[in-house]
Parts: structure tokens; sequence; C-alpha cells
């Protein structure tokens, strides 16, 4: 019997009806505009609502357009908003579902990595959690068919959450995304302040100078970026605005920012 973990947030983060999602996502990749340039081999993007994180999310993911058909799985990971879990807890479903379809998962990729003692399956955080849900359309529009590999993350330290990638880092055929909000309701000037330094942490590919307020996913951009440095990736800041600049009032405001990361001889 297949399991499937159905869409938490469709008609509330993002469009509930398909026609709508497709229209929605595909306008905030025309406003990304089109790209030519190295193919990222990771990607650090935002998840909140579409209204307000949509049109930065969409910078990072139009860079994989020049390899829709080559990239058939994606290992994503995000924060815990509602049932906190200690490491990464991987997710006992074979399908995840959006409006868009169904995104199958990496079964055995999954059972894999529960060897490693910071891994585990525990469904109650995926089952209402959006960090990772709401990745899942942009994903669908840029790529073809692709897998998945899940992962909500909590505490972990960065090089346990690196060894996880490395575990499923594989070759061109795998894209890792990481998805990250930054500051969280701050007035409009002290989150600028706060994002940029975060920003500078995150080329910098130092984990450590980012502070535990300034990003929900700080566990796996951590973890991604001591990977990446270990890998000697580059590293280039697309977008890095907040919900003032999109959608919302400036009194009160949450901070996003889309990075993508490259190996060495990646090329598009």
């Amino acid at each position: 019997m297949t399991t499937v973990r159905q869409s938490a947030v469709a008609g509330a983060f993002y469009p509930g009806n398909a026609r709508e999602l497709d229209t929605a996502v595909r306008a905030y990749l025309d406003e990304a505009g089109a790209w030519q340039g190295p193919v990222p081999k990771a990607i650090i993007a935002p998840h909140a609502g579409y209204v307000y994180s949509g049109p930065v999310a969409a910078t990072a993911y139009v860079r994989l357009a020049a390899v829709r058909d080559v990239i058939t799985r994606v290992v994503l990971l995000g924060p815990c908003h509602r049932v906190p879990v200690k490491g990464l807890a991987a997710s006992s479903a074979d399908a995840f579902v959006t409006p868009l379809g169904q995104i199958p998962l990496d079964r055995k990729a999954i059972e894999d990595m529960l060897d490693m003692s910071q891994v585990q399956i525990f469904d109650q955080p995926h089952a209402l959690e959006h960090s990772l849900e709401v990745h899942l359309p942009f994903l669908q529009e840029m790529l073809g068919e692709f897998s998945l590999v899940p992962l909500v993350v909590g505490p972990a330290s960065a090089d346990e959450i690196a060894e996880v990638l490395d575990r499923l880092w594989g070759g061109p055929e795998t894209l890792i995304v990481i998805s990250t909000d930054l500051s969280h309701y701050l007035d409009y000037e002290s989150a600028i302040d706060i994002d940029a330094r975060t920003c500078k942490a995150i080329e910098n590919m130092d984990g450590n100078a980012i502070s535990d307020n300034a990003a929900c996913g700080r566990y796996p951009v951590r973890g991604l970026l001591a990977t990446a440095k270990r890998r000697a990736m580059t590293i280039e800041t697309v977008d890095l605005r907040n919900s003032g600049d999109t959608a919302g009032p400036r009194n009160q405001v949450v901070g996003y920012g889309s990075w993508v990361l490259t190996e060495g001889d990646a090329d598009a």
C-alpha cells in the first residue's frame, strides 16, 4: 500500500488550485528572468507564503532550466516549525503531494541513511511542516521527473548534517536544496542590518557566524556550508530582500535570501 504525505499548506501559503498554482509559479519565474551560467549543485532559498517569498525563491530556481532533464533527485532540508525534532527526521511516506501532482520519495536513499545516529524516521514533523512543502511546486515546474529525499532538521551539529549531505551528494543527477527564512518580525531597517550580516556569513561559508535568531534554517545551512567549504565550492548571493520589499508592511518584516552553490567544474 502506497502511503502519501498530503499537502498541508496548499490554499494558504500558495494556491490550492493546480492551474492557479502553475500560473503563480511561472509568473515568479518569469519575473526572475532567464539565466545562462553555471548550474547550481545546491540552493538556499526561503519558504514563506508565496506572495512574500516567492519572488526571492524564484531567482534561485530559474537557474535550473538548463538541467531540467539532468536532475532526477532532490535532497531537501528545512527546519521544524511545529513538531520539535533532534537531528534529522526522514519520512516513511512513499510520495509527497502538491496540487501539481505526486513526487516519489527515494526510499532506498532514506533507508540507507538510517545507520547514522542523527537520522530517524519520524513522520509527525513532516505532517504539517511548510518549510519543505513550499519548495515542491517550484521544483515541479523547473524539473522533469524526480525523486525526493525530504528531511526536517532540528538541533544538530554542522558536521552531523554535512555527513548526511555527503552520503546523499551524488553527481549531477542530485540537487541539494536548503530551506530557510532569515530574520523574523523586526522593523525594516533592523532586518536589513541583521540579514546583511547573515548574508556575509553565508558568502564566507562561516556557519558559526550565523546567529541563532538570524535564520530559522540555520542548522541545515551550517551543514551545507561546512561541506561546501571542504569541497571548495563557489557561492553566489542571488537575492536578498524582506517582506517589506515584496508584499507586507515595514513595521514587522521577515527576511529572505537566495544563494546558489556550484562545484568547480560546473558549467552550463
